[in-house]
């Protein structure tokens, strides 16, 4: 146990641990080794947990042969997938403080102090995003609670009018039917999720088509909008998106800040990925109208380049968190409450809560705001530069152009004259492509996405590392147009047009 007798034998013991980690990172050479399930579960299966080692050192070892040798690591520059960020220094010195001291967020006689670093942490988002004085928040484990939690209260607000409006309130049973949840057809599958979750029906969640941009149409939703009115349905929420995860585009919010507006709706916004642009030097007005919603989902461990998990939602009226609050004798009877005394479990889905906050209240405090928001504004600017390479790259289509730091994209052969595989169908074309992820991943050369736009299987880069450069992605894509190619000759070359062993 770490105490008093034990701190200088956890010094060492942390050290050596953060040694280990600190060679392999610096001996990183590639973001993934390409080792299969089947390899790795081998090694892991091998492992008797009820005969402990009984020595840290040997126990290292057994770790790098488990884990830090095939672990995907995101900080390499060719680590080009999915919205996993590389981790500032100071939040990984935020990490290590918090997981010794252990204080629970739950209640303020568990963490003290931390109860109101979160709270001043929370209040200086909503203040960036400019939701006014009377909001309030939480932090979470991720854009997923995040999104159930302000479409928890969105159901609840949506409840507690349609009670208010009815001369006769009927029961929950009648209304949970008729409730809706409007979001864009590009928006996070976790609002379906949290529609589930909230007792809602497989058809409350309405998808709303996207422009060419992949933004949501407006048009589109008013009349969405007035259609559920005129069926006599309830529209809960609006979702819109503030950095899709496919494309990074950013549904208008203005416009759809205003339709909600004249229909009485709840406007919720996922910035999880966007809210790296409200510490911007340069891009922050890519984000106006986020000032305007009811609710905002924030994921600091995206684009504020934190680890695993800092996140939060915030409200507009920090009275909504009361659909949260439930009060236990033994943590935070109502007594307490009376005595304005901070528990932070009075707002949040969770009980016991890691002290996440701390970590990007150290990384503010270390580099800044502003320093963090110029490393997002580098992989935006990056990502431009990259949408200008796939352009001119006869080998590939790219689907739109970014407005933060994804591009989905496709290898097409028809384009191709080297590629030897002539006007090769699109069916084929998608098992080039997947073929080449594959391959790249099992090369352990780079690491891209997938996704399937318009029923077709397309490549994705995300790019979230400062580090990464135009030269490196220039040598990705060299790769998985040889990865295609080699795909398309093999399969031409068989009667049955399956790839040649």
């Amino acid at each position: 146990m770490l105490n008093g007798s034990t701190a200088e034998y956890y010094r060492r013991l942390v050290s050596d641990g953060v040694a280990r980690v600190a060679r392999t990172v610096a001996g990183t050479s590639r973001p993934f080794t390409g080792v299969t399930p089947g390899e790795l579960a081998s090694v892991v299966d091998g492992i008797d947990l009820d005969s402990p080692l009984g020595d840290p050192a040997a126990a290292l070892d057994e770790l790098e042969r488990v884990y830090l040798r095939d672990a995907v690591y995101f900080h390499h520059p060719r680590y080009l997938a999915h919205l996993n960020c590389p981790v500032v220094l100071p939040a990984l010195l935020g990490e290590a403080v918090l997981s010794a001291v252990n204080s629970s967020l739950d209640t303020w006689d568990q963490s003290a102090g931390g109860t109101l670093m979160e709270r001043r942490l929370i209040d200086w988002t909503a203040d960036r995003i400019g939701l006014g004085r009377a909001a309030d928040g939480i932090f979470t484990s991720g854009g997923t609670q995040s999104n159930l939690q302000a479409l928890l209260l969105a159901r609840e607000e949506a409840l507690r009018l349609l009670r208010k409006n009815s001369s006769t309130p009927p029961p929950v049973s009648r209304m949970l039917p008729k409730l809706r949840v409007l979001t864009s057809e590009a928006g996070h599958f976790s609002v379906l999720k949290a529609a589930k979750l909230l007792g809602l029906e497989p058809e409350s969640v309405i998808c709303v088509p996207c422009d060419g941009d992949r933004r949501m149409r407006t048009d589109v939703l008013a009349r969405e909008l007035r259609r559920c009115r005129e069926e006599g349905l309830t529209v809960m929420a609006v979702s819109a998106t503030a950095g899709t995860t496919d494309f990074g585009s950013i549904d208008p919010l203005p416009e759809i800040a205003e339709l909600c507006r004249e229909a009485g709706t709840w406007f919720h916004v996922d910035a999880a990925y966007g809210c790296g642009l409200l510490a911007s030097p340069t891009r922050r007005h890519l984000l106006s109208g986020i000032e305007r919603a009811d609710s905002v989902t924030v994921d600091y461990h995206k684009s504020f380049f934190q680890p695993v998990s800092s996140s939060a939602v915030l409200v507009r009226d920090g009275a909504a968190l009361r659909h949260a609050t439930y009060h236990a004798d033994y943590l935070n009877p109502v007594r307490s409450a009376e005595k304005l005394i901070p528990n932070q479990v009075d707002k949040s889905l969770q009980t016991t809560r890691r002290f996440d906050a701390l970590k990007l209240w150290l990384t503010l405090r270390i580099m800044g705001a502003d320093t963090v928001g110029a490393l997002f504004d580098q992989v935006v600017d990056l990502a431009a530069d990259t949408w200008r390479i796939l352009e001119d790259d006869p080998r590939f289509t790219v689907v739109t152009r970014p407005t933060l730091s994804t591009l989905v994209f496709r290898y097409t052969p028809c384009a191709d004259t080297g590629a030897g595989a002539g006007r090769a169908d699109e069916t084929a074309v998608d098992l080039a492509n997947l073929h080449a992820r594959e391959a790249l991943a099992a090369s352990g050369e780079a690491v891209v996405a997938g996704t399937v736009v318009d029923g077709r299987h397309h490549l994705k880069f995300t790019l979230l590392n400062p580090e990464t450069t135009t030269d490196d992605i220039r040598a990705v894509l060299d790769l998985i147009a040889g990865h295609a190619q080699e795909h398309l000759a093999s399969s031409a070359a068989r009667p049955d047009g399956s790839p040649a062993a």
